[in-house]
C-alpha cells in the first residue's frame, strides 16, 4: 500500500469515518494489509463470503457453497477441461500444482495443499471455486457456467483471469449490507470504491459509488463518479477530497 494511500486511510479513520477492505481475496491474504493499514473494522472477503475480524482473526460471517452443489461445479469444470482451485477453512487446496496454481499462490503469498481429486477429496463446503485462464477462455466458460448454474451459483471475474464461483447469496454488497448492520452505518452514507466485474453490485449498493479510471467498464457504469487509476493513488486523492470539504 503506498504512502499517500495509507496516510489518507489514516485520516479518515481519525475523522471517525469507518475504513472498510472489501476484497475477493482469502482472509489469510488480505489481513496483512488491514493490519499494516491499522485497521480494525471488519474486512469482507472471498466476494463477502466471509466478513471477519483482522485483529482476533475471528469469522462472523462465512457462506460457503453447499457440498453437492460444490461438487457438480467442480465436475462441470472439470469435464470442461479445466482445474480448480478450492478455499477451505481459509486454506487454498489443488488437485495438482500447475504453473496456473503456483503463479496464482505466489501472487498472493500462499501455501498451496496438492490432494488429488477433489471430488474425492472434498467432505466439506468450500468458501469459493477459482479457475485460472486466459481471460477470453474465461469469457467462454463463463457463459457455459452461468447457462448450467444461473441463480444457484454467484459467478464472476475478479480480474480478467479469474473466474469465481460462490454461493448465490454470496456477493461483495451482501457482504457489507451485513457488515453495515454488524457495525453500525448505514447505506446511504456508505462511499464504496471499485475496479474489477466483481465490484459492480458493491458500488451499486452504496450511496456513492466511485470506480476508478482504469475500473471495468460495467463498474463505470453504475458509479456516480469516475477517479483518477490506481496508479495515481485515486483512492487517496478522493479520500482526501472528501476530509478538505
Amino acid at each position: 500500500m503506498h504512502a499517500r494511500t495509507r496516510a489518507a486511510i489514516a485520516a479518515t479513520r481519525a475523522a471517525g469515518i469507518h475504513v472498510v477492505l472489501v476484497t475477493g481475496r482469502m482472509f489469510q491474504a488480505v489481513r496483512p494489509y488491514a493490519l499494516e493499514a491499522g485497521l480494525d473494522d471488519p474486512v469482507v472477503c472471498y466476494q463477502g463470503a466471509v466478513v471477519a475480524e483482522p485483529v482476533s482473526g475471528r469469522w462472523l460471517r462465512h457462506v460457503p457453497i453447499p457440498l453437492e452443489l460444490a461438487r457438480e461445479t467442480i465436475a462441470a469444470v472439470n469435464e470442461a477441461g479445466f482445474a480448480l482451485n478450492c478455499y477451505v477453512d481459509d486454506e487454498l487446496y489443488v488437485a495438482e500444482v500447475t504453473p496456473e496454481a503456483r503463479r496464482y499462490a505466489d501472487f498472493q503469498h500462499l501455501e498451496l495443499h496438492a490432494v488429488g481429486d477433489l471430488l474425492e477429496w472434498l467432505d466439506q463446503p468450500p468458501t469459493k471455486l477459482v479457475v485460472i485462464e486466459d481471460p477470453a477462455v474465461l469469457d467462454d466458460l463463463k457463459q457455459r457456467m452461468l447457462a448450467r448454474f444461473d441463480g444457484r451459483l454467484y459467478i464472476s471475474k475478479s480480474l480478467p483471469y479469474f473466474l469465481e464461483f460462490a454461493s448465490p447469496d454470496v456477493t461483495k454488497a451482501a457482504g457489507l449490507d451485513f457488515l453495515s448492520e454488524h457495525v453500525g452505518f448505514s447505506r446511504e452514507r456508505t462511499v464504496a470504491f471499485g475496479d474489477g466485474e466483481n465490484d459492480v453490485e458493491l458500488i451499486d449498493w452504496a450511496g456513492y459509488g466511485v470506480a476508478v479510471a482504469n475500473a471495468h467498464d460495467r463498474v463505470k457504469e453504475v458509479a456516480n463518479f469516475v477517479c483518477p487509476s490506481v496508479d495515481e493513488e485515486g483512492v487517496a486523492q478522493v479520500l482526501e477530497a472528501f476530509l478538505a470539504q
